[in-house]
């Protein structure tokens, strides 16, 4: 359906799609079938569900380094931003229309935010919108890199207002979704709500952790988590989180000094065990200008697809590309500790021009989460997140105004035949 469709379009795509054939059980985790949890499930959209942020930003960009106690010349930038919202922006320009579960207020951020999302054309049924909510806006200084020196929040409002009530009031488009994508701005009890719902429809959950503070919320939601996407200091926070500890730690760098993906792997691994240890199925860990590692304990959680009837594609060209040129991966097991097995794959990052690094997580767990709904494989889509995560990198706001395809595409296919399988052997 286009990006552009109205709302009363989108209303009839969703009674056409009750004429669709029922999703297919691709794993018991990833069951998707015409009941789910043992009920049947009435006919809504079954377009993927994104629960999160919607956030105005403030990017304050200095023209010289930044000193204290004075002002600094440079350029100040109000962007739509929030994790969730970036994610959801994201999906749509990739061709897959989210359906978004948010909170707003009845203000100027408000009310700038909902105007853009109903002139790109998406669904506002699930955001919360009231007078007693102040919109959440963060203020972000940035370096003269582009990278984020400092920040301040003001998101009270995305836990005060997007409740469990509120998220039960969603529950229907969220049963009969491919995936819910959950950020860690809710609060844990919102969090937990959002996945007992997906659980009890067996709908795979992908969680993304937003800060180092908020990351910590995984611990009571580990054991419904499919797909998790931290970086490397999330991480390591995920880990003690639900270890009940202080037993990991970030990786030391020692001046310039440069791992090898291998070497880099290898200190990350006790924390990524401990996660996939306790649940989550599979991870997709980000480590900046060293790519992307994606893990799990299970090998068919490395190759499979999500068997969906939605007619989403991430553009017919990225998709038959893809397709067509991108033969399916084999995939080491490495011994861990004792029985313990995990597969991995090493992505390793694509050359860009930086202009802006803040949205470049969010078009990656993106660029994913499109491609695995309109179904390529999971390596494969993290090919696209990956490209998808270059362009954001290459421009100024947090989601790209617009996707050349053809370059997605490409740059997909050399994320994915550059990924090496890593394979560590026990003597």
């Amino acid at each position: 359906m286009s990006q552009m469709a109205s709302p009363a379009e989108r209303r009839l795509d969703r009674i056409c799609r009750h004429f669709c054939p029922p999703l297919q059980k691709l794993d018991h985790v990833l069951h998707q079938a015409a009941t789910r949890g043992g009920q049947e499930i009435d006919d809504v959209a079954r377009d993927p569900v994104v629960i999160g942020g919607m956030v105005l930003d403030i990017h304050a960009i200095p023209s010289t380094s930044p000193q204290p106690r004075t002002t600094t010349p440079g350029k100040v930038r109000y962007v739509l931003g929030g994790v969730g919202r970036n994610i959801a922006e994201c999906m749509s320009k990739l061709g897959t229309m989210p359906y978004m579960i948010s909170a707003v207020g009845d203000d100027i951020a408000g009310n700038l935010l909902l105007e853009q999302w109903k002139l790109a054309g998406l669904c506002t049924e699930g955001i919360r919108k009231h007078q007693d909510i102040n919109t959440a806006v963060i203020c972000n200084v940035f370096d003269t890199d582009g990278e984020l020196a400092a920040a301040v929040a003001n998101v009270d409002a995305l836990e005060n207002f997007l409740t469990p009530a509120w998220i039960q009031q969603c529950k229907s488009s969220i049963c009969s979704a491919p995936i819910l994508v959950v950020d860690a701005n809710l609060s844990p009890i919102a969090l937990e709500a959002s996945c007992q719902v997906a659980a009890e429809f067996d709908v795979p959950v992908w969680f993304e952790p937003v800060s180092v503070a908020k990351s910590t919320r995984i611990s009571s939601i580990a054991k419904y988590v499919t797909f998790a996407s931290p970086n490397e200091d999330e991480l390591v926070s995920m880990a003690n989180a639900v270890s009940g500890g202080n037993t990991f730690h970030l990786v030391k760098r020692d001046g310039n000094r440069k791992y090898s993906g291998k070497s880099l792997f290898d200190k990350l691994k006790p924390a990524i065990l401990v996660l996939l240890e306790n649940g989550i199925k599979m991870l997709a860990v980000t480590v900046g200008e060293d790519g992307l590692f994606l893990c799990s304990k299970n090998p068919d959680f490395l190759k499979f697809r999500l068997q969906i009837t939605q007619n989403s594609r991430v553009g017919e060209w990225v998709y038959d590309t893809l397709t067509s040129t991108c033969p399916p991966r084999p995939v080491a097991a490495m011994q861990v500790e004792g029985s313990s097995l995990m597969f991995a794959m090493h992505f390793p990052a694509l050359p860009a021009s930086v202009v802006r690094l803040t949205g470049a997580g969010d078009c990656m767990v993106a660029g994913t989460v499109a491609s695995l709904c309109s179904g390529l494989d999971v390596l494969q889509s993290v090919g696209v997140g990956i490209a998808a995560a270059k362009a954001a990198i290459e421009a100024e706001p947090n989601v790209p105004s617009i996707f050349n395809l053809a370059d997605i595409a490409g740059n997909a296919k050399l994320a994915y035949c550059n990924a090496i399988s890593l394979c560590h052997i026990e003597k």
